[in-house]
């Protein structure tokens, strides 16, 4: 029987580049640090994975054997990628809420939501996390931002999970551009 040889992914193999004003470093081969304009994030690889700083780039590779090795490879990179992508742009999240009466407000390190329940919702605001609801939106509104791609798409995922949207009458907290599909309900005599 031959030995499985490792692969690589093509997602993998390309390198990150990494733009002006920002800086990355690696410890130990497989903890990554990315400092840029928007913040700084700092992540540790998945085992068997190696990262290389190669001039303004950063190349990575897998020692993992068979179908593992290109699966962690792309992996990786994604997560590096989304770091780079995160210190220089940032990552924004909308929520809308539809709904008589349906708002929200920050109050402190805290969003309140009142969503048609006999009392309100409370989200704690986590660090590295910025909450907007604009004047004009009259709490209708959310607005997530920041640096952390998986701490923004899952802030927004808990805060939709209050009131998720209804298939019957559309009401709920939902992802602005979001389309519900509506049932008929029951008809009448």
């Amino acid at each position: 029987m031959a030995k499985e040889v490792s692969k690589t992914s093509r997602v993998g193999k390309r390198p990150v580049e990494l733009p002006k004003g920002v800086e990355a470093t690696v410890a130990a081969g497989s903890k990554v640090s990315v400092k840029g304009p928007k913040g700084s994030l700092s992540r540790a690889m998945p085992a068997k994975i190696l990262v290389k700083k190669e001039g303004d780039a950063l190349l990575l590779s897998s020692d993992a054997e068979g179908r593992s090795a290109a699966r962690l490879q792309g992996l990786a990179r994604a997560l590096v990628a989304n770091m780079v992508k995160g210190v220089t742009e940032g990552y924004e999240k909308r929520l809308e809420l539809h709904g008589t009466g349906y708002r929200a407000e920050v109050k402190g390190k805290d969003l309140v939501c009142t969503l048609g329940f006999s009392h309100t919702k409370t989200f704690s605001i986590p660090t590295g996390l910025k909450i907007d609801i604009p004047k004009d939106s009259k709490g209708q509104l959310i607005i997530l931002a920041g640096c952390d791609k998986e701490l923004v798409g899952q802030s927004a995922a808990t805060i939709r999970g209050f009131r998720p949207p209804q298939p019957y009458g559309g009401k709920g907290i939902r992802y602005r551009g979001e389309r519900i599909r509506e049932k008929a309900g029951k008809a009448g005599k």
